[in-house]
């Protein structure tokens, strides 16, 4: 009976009823943007840094092209990876006499090649070299690092006190005031073997923040780099009785990480939820402490931290991202997306393009999905606009243009039914947009993947394709009818709509 009715009525009528209709649908939602609402600066907290592979791969030509490919999408300003001080980097070594010996080489490498590609180092103090640990104790990453606490407390202080007045020396205090200095990485969990873990830590932070400090009052020192949103309460606490240096706080959270780890409840939080609800919690905490104006930095991030190709692999990421930064916005300084690069070997080395490794970047250098979905998200502007949405951020550019972000989010285990959003504009002079997507449909390799038969070792030839598979395809020019917009979006679709 609807079609017969529908098919009565004159064409006009139907324009006019046909937003009121699609939201009569489970699948359709109308959205009234308001460019004169309120408005807030909206400065690009997702994409300032990114997570990689250790320390000793970035001197791989690999890691630098994919770390190039990335800055130019987004832009980005630091980086961070683990093991500056892995024993394959060569910095410490003891002579026959017990008496400590320093090497810079590889470290002049891996940081030279980070700044001449225009990236500067989040520099993660980690882990222990063989010599200087109380005893061999290895982490279960194919590369094995040490993990135990130092055996000698004036060694390992005078290790980051030679470290550290190394890099001021070579690059000059102005530069590296500039970077941050974090003490080890998830220490709370099975990357610090100190024990008590909580204790220790500590000790190891107290040592290790005044040797920094030591150098140049001037250098960032901060922590506790924990995982599943741990101690910062109480790191604070410790650092405010005991007079012990702090610039920043860093931890990190999983969109799969555990309610009971993260919050020590049974809840059941969605993986879409679970980031920002971390993040709040932290910036409660910082709030609530003796030092509230300490800055936030989110120094690991993503939907997963296992390997799951149907979500990093995947066009997924788009919805995530967007809706982690509309929940994030204003609680956190900075989030580093772990990582740009699936040149990365904590697993061992990478068997098969596509494994859910956690880069933007394949193997091959062949760009994911997550990949183009940052390369949107870049295009939004520089402050956001109120909008009353769940599935939409509105920005505003300095040359006055808006760009609204949508998206059709659904959990990987269970994909959803096309959305249809129609878009009502109250400036009347907004006559034309051009949409650009991300979904399974656009920007998206896999199809082309499987085609070839899902190489585990695509040819040269292949590898061409795939990246050819991977570019977004041309925006799409739209005239707004009656202050309209209508956009379908597919399931894990992110489409980003720049209007004039």
């Amino acid at each position: 009976m609807k079609d017969k009715f529908r098919r009565r009525l004159p064409v006009i009528t139907f324009v006019l009823l046909l937003p009121a209709l699609l939201c009569a649908q489970p699948n359709s939602s109308a959205i009234t943007i308001d460019p004169s609402a309120l408005s807030h600066a909206f400065p690009h907290f997702w994409e300032q840094m990114f997570g990689s592979g250790r320390a000793v791969l970035s001197l791989r030509e690999s890691y630098r092209q994919d770390l190039r490919e990335v800055k130019k999408i987004t832009g980005f300003e630091y980086v961070r990876f683990h093991a500056i001080f892995h024993d394959e980097v060569g910095l410490y070594d003891e002579d026959q006499q017990g008496q400590p010996v320093y090497n810079f080489s590889y470290v002049d490498q891996i940081y030279d090649g980070l700044l001449a590609n225009g990236v500067r180092p989040f520099v993660e103090l980690s882990f222990t070299p063989k010599k200087l640990a109380s005893k061999e104790l290895l982490h279960a990453f194919w590369y094995k690092p040490n993990v135990a606490p130092p055996k000698d407390w004036n060694r390992w202080d005078e290790l980051i006190k030679q470290f550290t007045q190394h890099l001021v020396d070579r690059y000059g205090i102005d530069e590296v005031s500039k970077w941050y200095f974090e003490v080890w990485n998830e220490p709370n969990i099975d990357f610090w073997a100190g024990d008590p873990k909580q204790e220790t830590y500590w000790q190891l932070y107290d040592h290790t923040a005044r040797a920094v400090k030591g150098v140049n009052g001037r250098l960032r020192i901060g922590g506790p780099a924990t995982a599943q949103a741990a101690w910062a309460d109480v790191f604070l606490r410790h650092c405010s009785e005991n007079h012990v240096p702090v610039d920043f706080v860093s931890t990190h959270v999983y969109g799969n990480d555990k309610s009971q780890d993260v919050f020590g409840t049974s809840e059941d939080i969605s993986r879409n939820q679970m980031v920002c609800r971390a993040v709040k919690k932290v910036h409660d905490q910082i709030k609530a402490s003796s030092q509230p104006s300490l800055p936030l930095i989110w120094s690991e991030f993503n939907a997963s931290y296992m390997n799951e190709p149907a979500v990093t692999d995947a066009s997924y990421m788009g919805p995530w991202m967007a809706d982690t930064i509309r929940q994030c916005d204003g609680l956190v300084d900075v989030m580093s997306y772990w990582s740009f690069s699936d040149v990365f070997e904590e697993q061992g080395v990478v068997k098969t393009p596509f494994y859910g490794g956690y880069g933007l970047i394949a193997a091959d250098g062949i760009p994911k999905p997550a990949f183009n979905a940052f390369k949107l998200l870049h295009q939004l502007g520089d402050q956001r606009i109120e909008l009353d949405s769940d599935s939409a951020l509105l920005t505003r550019r300095k040359d006055g243009s808006l760009v609204l972000a949508l998206w059709n989010y659904a959990p990987p285990e269970q994909p959803g039914a096309p959305k249809t959003v129609v878009l009502h504009f109250k400036d009347a002079k907004l006559k034309h947009a051009v949409i650009s997507r991300v979904d399974p449909g656009h920007g998206d390799v896999h199809a082309v993947y499987e085609k070839l038969g899902a190489p585990h070792y695509p040819t040269q030839a292949q590898i061409e394709q795939l990246k050819k598979a991977a570019d977004l395809p041309a925006p799409e020019s739209r005239a707004l009818k009656n202050g309209e917009l209508t956009v379908t979006l597919p399931s894990y679709g992110l489409a980003l709509v720049e209007v004039k």
